[in-house]
């Protein structure tokens, strides 16, 4: 996004995402952005007009392919009538997986490639938080008031990541990587976003790439999450 004085903050209007497109361009200093996503469909009455500029700038070879993030499945109907939708980047894990019941089968049958973001749950996943930790987040953190992170959630999400932690440790694996490997087991599912704060955090998660869990692990997971909803 844009950050000068001439950002129209949350627009999907035709001028502004020219605008952004065009500032980003000549920030990084290059002819052609490889992948473009509109980052939530809001204001939703402008998604339409929003696409439409973005497939324009892809038809002047200034975007390379579109997509758009945090669309639900009509909302990707939509602009689908426009032009072809190349990602969706969805909010995936463990603990928030709703997106397997409409938007993943969506998105595979429409060869839309999806790049889950949030895998570990903001850090929830990785085995390092704790009820002290949480207790202790500032104020300004907004976990501390996601439902997720407050009981009676915060146990269950814990003795989730007891699972995760035995699995992890039969490969060497940290549960952070196990909880990423299970979101890219999803046949719908091309990459993960994931963040590290420091070289430390890196080493810790960057084995999920190569991790696949086996049918035993899947089915231990999955008993966990059907037995603790």
């Amino acid at each position: 996004m844009d950050r000068s004085s001439e950002s129209d903050g949350r627009s999907l209007k035709a001028d502004s995402v020219r605008r952004e497109v065009e500032a980003s361009l000549r920030r990084l200093e290059i002819e052609t952005i490889d992948l473009y996503q509109i980052h939530w469909p809001n204001p939703d009455s402008e998604i339409e007009e929003g696409w439409t500029t973005l497939a324009k700038l892809k038809d002047e070879g200034k975007v390379r392919y579109i997509g758009v993030s945090n669309f639900n499945v009509e909302q990707l109907k939509r602009i689908q009538e426009i032009a072809p939708v190349t990602s969706l980047q969805p909010p995936y894990s463990l603990v928030k997986p709703d997106v397997e019941k409409e938007i993943l089968p969506f998105c595979k049958e429409n060869n839309i490639g999806v790049i889950v973001y949030s895998p570990m749950q903001s850090g929830l996943l990785t085995g390092k938080m704790t009820p002290e930790r949480v207790a202790n987040f500032p104020d300004n953190d907004w976990r501390k008031n996601s439902s997720e992170f407050q009981e009676p959630r915060l146990s269950r999400n814990l003795k989730l990541v007891e699972v995760l932690q035995h699995i992890g440790q039969q490969h060497d694996r940290s549960p952070g990587e196990v909880a990423i490997a299970w979101t890219l087991n999803n046949p719908a599912v091309t990459a993960a976003i994931v963040g590290g704060r420091n070289p430390k955090q890196v080493e810790g998660i960057i084995g999920a790439g190569d991790f696949r869990l086996n049918q035993q692990e899947l089915n231990d997971i999955d008993t966990f999450l059907r037995e603790n909803p």
